[in-house]
């Protein structure tokens, strides 16, 4: 029997982890799923899981080849920079096959009130005097960036619930795992009378319908774009991501 295909997924998004279900689905096809290790409590993932980082670009360079990786799948967020940066050095030293999946930006259309910036120290700029209480999705890694503006209440949603302080002076953190829906989203920022929110322009539906309910609202949205990422071939769907699995296989 011909060995398994293997297949490096850089994970941490609902198409990694629909990606992962999909091959598990096929024959002569091995995945090895790779998340950071940012969330407690992943959810279940076929195949084989790893956590953490691989500690730079020669450690992935030497796990590609001996764990004889035939393509690597970069399905992380957007903005994870570091991870993607790597692979894609990583992959161009082994000659591995690399695809980017990641679903196309949102796009602002009639009745958004968007203020687009280049990253989170430019969102806390872009905040100064246009609102007291904010909604904050950007992650753990980004709140620091907020920590000067002690004149703004902020609700912080994240997936974990934080192990000490945040910082920021003024805050309350929810709880929330995505897709999330529109009443759900509506009703959170009435209750909280939030007035802007701050996103990172992720794509998808997933975490969309904050967006949509600020549009609803009236209210601005501090949109931080996605960071210029390196030349790659890259797939918009995970029906996309498959054909080309299949194509190199």
């Amino acid at each position: 029997m011909a060995e398994a295909h293997r297949i490096l997924l850089l994970g941490g998004t609902n198409d990694s982890r629909e990606l992962a279900e999909r091959l598990a689905e096929r024959d002569g096809i091995e995945v090895i799923t790779s998340l950071a290790g940012r969330t407690e409590h992943p959810l279940a993932i076929p195949g084989s899981l790893r956590i953490g980082g691989f500690g730079g670009v020669e450690a992935l360079t030497r796990y590609l080849a001996e764990e004889h990786i035939d393509l690597l799948v970069d399905a992380t967020h957007p903005f994870a920079e570091r991870i993607s940066d790597n692979a894609a050095a990583a992959c161009c030293r082994s000659g591995t096959p690399r695809l980017v999946l990641s679903r196309p930006p949102w796009q602002a259309v009639a009745g958004d009130h968007w203020i687009t910036v280049a990253d989170a120290k430019a969102a806390a700029r872009a905040l100064a005097g246009r609102a007291r209480r904010v909604f904050l999705s950007v992650g753990r890694q980004e709140l620091e960036a907020f920590e000067a503006l002690t004149d703004i209440w902020f609700l912080v949603r994240m997936i974990d619930a934080p192990r000490g302080d945040l910082p920021l002076r003024n805050y309350e953190v929810v709880l929330g795992r995505g897709p999330f829906e529109a009443n759900g989203e509506r009703a959170l920022l009435l209750l909280h009378g939030i007035q802007a929110l701050v996103a990172k322009n992720s794509g998808g539906e997933a975490t969309y319908a904050k967006i949509a309910v600020a549009r609803e609202l009236g209210l601005p949205v501090v949109m931080i774009e996605r960071p210029v990422c390196r030349k790659a071939e890259t797939a918009t769907s995970v029906d996309d991501a498959l054909s080309w699995i299949a194509a190199r296989l």
